[in-house]
C-alpha cells in the first residue's frame, strides 16, 4: 500500500482567507483508492450545501464548495476529474488531454462516499475501485484540489500546488502525487 498525507494551499490573491485548513491523506492498495479530506477551523463564512437525502450524479458541482481530485496515468495525456460535494452529490469526467474531449465517465454508476460534520470541521472519505478505468500496475499521477464558495459569493481555489498564472486544476504538472 502506498499512502501519503497532503495539505492544500489557496491560490494566491490579494484577498484574505478564513482561518481554516484543508488536509487529508490518499492511499492506493492495488486498484482501491482511498482519499480523505478534512476541512477544519473557522468556516462559518463558507457556503456548504446541506446533505441530500438522495445523493446523485450532478454536473457543475465546482460552482459550490466541492472536493476534487484529478487522476492521470503516468506518461499518458488522458486523465479523470472526480467531484465530490459535501451534499453527497458526485461526478467523474474523462479527458483525452488538457481540457480536451471532456466526457462523463460512464464506468462509474455511483460513487458512494461518507461526509461527516464535526464540531470543528467537515470530513469526507471516498473508497473507489479504479479497475474500471486503470489497471493495478499503471502508475498514477494525482492532483488534489478543493473549491471553496464563501457565503458572500466569492470562490477560492485550493490545491497541492498552483503552477499556472491563474488557478487551473487541469494543469498536468500539478498532479504531483504518484501512486
Amino acid at each position: 500500500m502506498n499512502k501519503q498525507t497532503f495539505s492544500l494551499q489557496p491560490f494566491s490573491s490579494t484577498e484574505s482567507f478564513p482561518d481554516f485548513k484543508i488536509a487529508g491523506n490518499i492511499a492506493r492498495n492495488a486498484n482501491l483508492l482511498t482519499i480523505s479530506y478534512t476541512l477544519g477551523g473557522d468556516f462559518k463564512e463558507i457556503a456548504i450545501v446541506p446533505p441530500s437525502n438522495a445523493p446523485s450524479r450532478k454536473h457543475e458541482l465546482w460552482e459550490d464548495t466541492c472536493f476534487e481530485f484529478f487522476l492521470g496515468i503516468k506518461d499518458s495525456a488522458r486523465y479523470w476529474e472526480f467531484n465530490l460535494s459535501p451534499a453527497g452529490h458526485w461526478n467523474v469526467y474523462r479527458f483525452d488531454g488538457y481540457r480536451q474531449g471532456m466526457q462523463e465517465e460512464t464506468a462509474f454508476e455511483k460513487l458512494p462516499f461518507n461526509v461527516q460534520s464535526q464540531a470543528d470541521g467537515l470530513a469526507l472519505v471516498l473508497d473507489v475501485d479504479l479497475s474500471k478505468i486503470v489497471s493495478a500496475n499503471q502508475a498514477l499521477e494525482i492532483g488534489i484540489t478543493t473549491v471553496i464558495k464563501h457565503k458572500n459569493g466569492d470562490v477560492t481555489y485550493w490545491a497541492l500546488t498552483h503552477r499556472g498564472a491563474e488557478a487551473d486544476f487541469h494543469l498536468r504538472d500539478s498532479f504531483i502525487i504518484e501512486l
